[in-house]
This record gives structure tokens, sequence and C-alpha cells, in this order.
């Protein structure tokens, strides 16, 4: 497949090319039907991408899967493409994890899918490979669009068609990068979530308050009225108000209500009677609903 840049920069930035369309397809293929490796390459001639979005990768997750590929083998080939300058060597496009657990697994070679791809158009890649396999952090996340933005002149549009977000996500994950080192080290391990460090953005103290949203384990709603009100005791970091229930509602289907409540920050009501029931969530703002629908998607 030939590069996707060099005439085409207007067009592709605007929606995935026929050809990146194509690569996408290969790499997110099920399991039970994988792409054909073009060849089985040398691991020592294969080398990460320096501008790969994904920084982070859990030893327990390499070992897993370095196991797993120790007793069943690579079942996914790794997107490459020829090294600038290095003859005979790789660089990867798609598949560094797997690549990783490959070198614990003691492998020498893996099975490649060699694609000549400019730097852009396999940035775009590795970026939309990952996220669609919800691998990056919030921060990693923010990282990679920003390399699009400052290096190929992407708009906030570009991206959304890119990854299959909606604008008001790429939006707000881009904010996220305002954020002092304290916090964005906190949403990178985990310890705080991309809808809590949104509230901080405009906060005056957003690693204080980061903080204190961490050591007294707030919900979304009650880190946004803590980061408007930084001073304030408690109203909003007391006792969330739980979803409205009804009498005959049990004690079971009321703690499910508060667990739901708790994981997405909202109000959260199960109804139920002898023919089924619903369960509804509300919100507020557009934001929100995007948080929902990114938690329901996985």
């Amino acid at each position: 497949m030939a590069a996707d840049g060099v005439g085409g920069e207007d067009i592709s930035r605007k929606r995935l090319g026929r050809g990146l369309a194509a690569l996408i397809g290969e790499i997110d293929r099920p399991a039970a039907i994988p792409p054909r490796a073009d060849r089985d390459a040398p691991i020592e001639l294969i080398e990460r991408n320096p501008r790969n979005p994904r920084r982070r990768f859990g030893e327990a997750e390499l070992d897993e899967l370095a196991q797993s590929i120790r007793q069943h083998g690579i079942v996914q080939p790794v997107v490459v493409r020829p090294a600038s300058g290095r003859a005979g060597h790789f660089e990867i496009i798609a598949g560094e994890r797997r690549w990783r657990a490959a070198q614990r697994a003691g492998l020498s070679t893996i099975p490649v899918l060699v694609r000549d791809l400019d730097d852009r158009a396999a940035l775009e890649i590795a970026i939309v490979e990952n996220v669609q396999r919800a691998d990056l952090n919030p921060v990693e996340e923010a990282q990679g669009y920003q390399q699009l933005v400052d290096g190929h002149a992407y708009t906030q549009n570009d991206l959304a068609t890119i990854v299959g977000k909606s604008r008001s996500h790429v939006a707000n994950t881009l904010r996220l990068l305002k954020l002092p080192q304290p916090v964005l080290d906190m949403l990178e391990d985990g310890s705080l979530s991309a809808g809590h460090a949104r509230t901080l953005v405009t906060a005056d103290d957003p690693a204080g308050v980061a903080r204190r949203i961490v050591k007294e384990g707030l919900s979304v709603r009650q880190a946004d009225a803590l980061a408007q009100s930084p001073n304030a005791e408690s109203p909003a970091i007391g006792p969330k108000r739980t979803v409205e229930s009804t009498p005959h509602k049990d004690a079971d289907t009321r703690a499910l209500e508060k667990r739901l409540a708790d994981a997405t920050g909202l109000d959260v009501r199960i109804d139920y009677g002898a023919q089924g029931g619903a369960v509804r969530i509300s919100y507020k703002t557009l934001e929100q609903l995007d948080l929902i629908c990114r938690k329901l998607a996985g």
C-alpha cells in the first residue's frame, strides 16, 4: 500500500483514505480470522515507534500475553514499516505490546504486515488502533491527538472523524493537557478518572483538589462542585444524593442503584415489575452523555 500523505494531505485529513481504512480493517479483524502475515521478521530488526502514543505497558499484562504467545504463538501480526535509513530494519506501526511480549516469550522471529506509510499515516494508524481498543490512558490519548494537531495541522473535527469519537470528546480530551503534571500523573496511574480530571481544568488549585478527590473517593459530581468551591466544608463532598427510590424497592435494588450511581457519578434509577423493568440514567450536560456512551461502549 502506498504511503498516504504526499499529494493527498488535505483530503486524508478530512477522513481516512481507502488505503488506511483497509489497513484499519486488517488490524481490527477478529482473532478467529487474522490477516495473513507478509513474512516472519527477526525480532531484533524490529524497533518501537518513538511517536507511538502508548507509553505504559503493564508488567502483569505483558507476562500474561507472553505466556499466551508461548502456548499459541502470535495470532495477530504486528504492523510495521521499513525503518528510515536502516536497511532491513522495521519500525512498529501497530502491535508494540505483542512485540514486547514476544521478546519475553523468547521468540526469535514474529509475523509482520509490512506497509509503506509516512509519519503522519503511521501516527494516525497507531492512534486509531489504540483508541479503538481502549489501550491508551487519557493522557496518552490527549498527547496522541496533540501530535497530530502540532505536526500535521489536524483540526478537532479531523480527529473526531479519524478516531470515531465526538468532537466534544476530542476537545475535552485535549483540554486535559492544560492540567499540571501531578494531576496528569494521577490520570496515568488510574487513581483519577478522565471525568474527574475534566472538572479540574478551570479550578484554581487543580492539584490540591485532585488530591482531595482521591483521598475522599469523591464522585464526578462531587468533584465538580469541589472544583468550583474548593473551600466549601462539605456540601458537594458530603454523602452523595442517591437516586430516588420508591418504598417497594428491596435492599438489593437500592444497593445496585447506588453502585451504578457511584460508578457513573450520575443519578441512576431502576424500576421493575412483572413484565420486566428499566434502568434510567439522568444527565444534565452533553459531556455527561458522552461519558455514559463511552462507559457503555467499554
